[in-house]
């Protein structure tokens, strides 16, 4: 497997400019997520292949290159004085906030951005977006590392997926793929959203939120005022999915190290850039860290820079590795690392950040420029619909009211 397979998977359609030729350099990124979700589909008997979850979206959505600008287009590679850096503005608070960021109007952001920061340091430019809350990162500013874990209570019998209880509580891409693979490993995968505030896939193309979230069940509940219910959800659950920045949680009362759960209990987090505070806690109450760090907002495109995880035009400038490769990246390394720690009894905190994933495949050895057949994202099988929004809320009462008698 090498720059044929990339041509062949899509994801050098994604990777290079829009007038240019398509980059392989990153090939090896595909042969090694093939080989880590090899470990997952031999042990689930899952039929999953790494191209089509790293371009499957583009292959929904019709996707195709398009250098510094992301594939889903709401993120942007821009030139700083010294270097690059990367920023994301999907949301509709994050283009609102464009002119505290330039400090003056702008009647169109992005080219006021880009002209802003082409004068300053990009570690100026980084700085002050993320002190707006905004998705940005310098490239390559993030280390590899592999994931963190922590004891957070006993152990439990070695088992695997199949029959577990999963309450997943993440958003988006990252977490909700995790999700999925174990929900076709034979696990029951609640959703739980807030009703006020649900995944934003939901708003989007609804051929995506299916990819990802069909088979699971649904569940609504409010983070501030269903705290009871959701300790209960948390206390009976297997695996715990958990997507919101490291801090969202503890402070209501339910972070892993608050609601005890069950012997063996899998806590999984997903960040962007990675704000657990380091160290390891435990002892025989397993107690909560005292403090957290803040943790930057960050999305698939711009943490993939971070990480480093870029392809190359041929200016040998930089230009968008894939679509939001950082996402599915991730997704795949969080459901080996959840199969791996109920194999081993569990009982712990395993917190990924979406950089540090990119960052290793990042450090993996270029590909050398070759000329290879190229295709475009192949659409993915959708098995299912999606849950509706709450639908389950019942069913998901059952499956506490049973755990918590077991």
């Amino acid at each position: 497997m090498g720059g044929a397979a990339w041509g062949a998977s899509g994801l050098a359609w994604l990777t290079g400019q829009p007038d240019g030729p398509p980059d392989f350099s990153r090939a090896a990124v595909l042969q090694h997520a093939t080989q880590v979700l090899g470990r997952f589909t031999t042990a689930t008997g899952v039929d999953a292949d790494a191209a089509t979850l790293l371009a499957g979206r583009a292959g929904l959505l019709g996707f195709s290159r398009a250098g510094r600008v992301s594939a889903g287009g709401a993120s942007r590679l821009l030139a700083a004085a010294d270097g690059w850096w990367a920023i994301t503005l999907s949301r509709a608070d994050d283009v609102d906030a464009v002119p505290a960021l330039i400090e003056a109007d702008c009647p169109e952001p992005w080219t006021a951005v880009a002209g802003w920061a082409s004068q300053r340091p990009v570690a100026e430019v980084v700085e002050r977006a993320r002190l707006l809350d905004l998705p940005a990162a310098a490239l390559g500013e993030s280390a590899a590392a592999t994931p963190s874990i922590r004891r957070a209570g006993p152990r439990g019998p070695a088992r695997d997926a199949h029959g577990a209880l999963v309450v997943d509580l993440t958003s988006l891409w990252a977490g909700p793929l995790c999700g999925q693979l174990l929900t076709q490993a034979g696990a029951t995968v609640i959703k739980v959203e807030n009703p006020s505030r649900p995944d934003g896939t939901r708003r989007g193309p609804k051929a995506f939120f299916d990819w990802m979230n069909s088979g699971k069940l649904s569940c609504t509940a409010d983070f501030d005022r269903d705290t009871a219910f959701l300790a209960r959800l948390l206390d009976a659950a297997d695996v715990v999915l958990e997507g919101s920045r490291p801090a969202a949680l503890a402070r209501r009362g339910l972070g892993p190290f608050d609601v005890a759960g069950r012997p063996g209990r899998v806590w999984l987090q997903i960040t962007a850039h990675g704000g657990e505070a380091p160290g390891s806690y435990g002892g025989p109450s397993f107690a909560s860290p005292s403090s957290s760090l803040a943790e930057p907002p960050g999305f698939g495109d711009d943490t993939a820079v971070a990480g480093g995880l870029v392809g190359r035009d041929g200016a040998a400038d930089p230009v968008f590795c894939g679509d939001a490769i950082a996402d599915p990246l991730t997704g795949i390394e969080a459901a080996v690392a959840v199969l791996d720690s109920l194999a081993g009894g569990g009982g712990e905190v395993i917190t990924l950040s979406l950089a540090a994933v990119a960052a290793r495949y990042a450090a993996l050895p270029l590909h050398p420029v070759g000329d290879y057949p190229v295709s475009p994202p192949a659409r993915p099988h959708i098995a299912g619909t999606g849950p509706r929004l709450g639908a389950d809320n019942a069913r998901a009462g059952e499956l506490v009211n049973a755990a918590s008698r077991c």
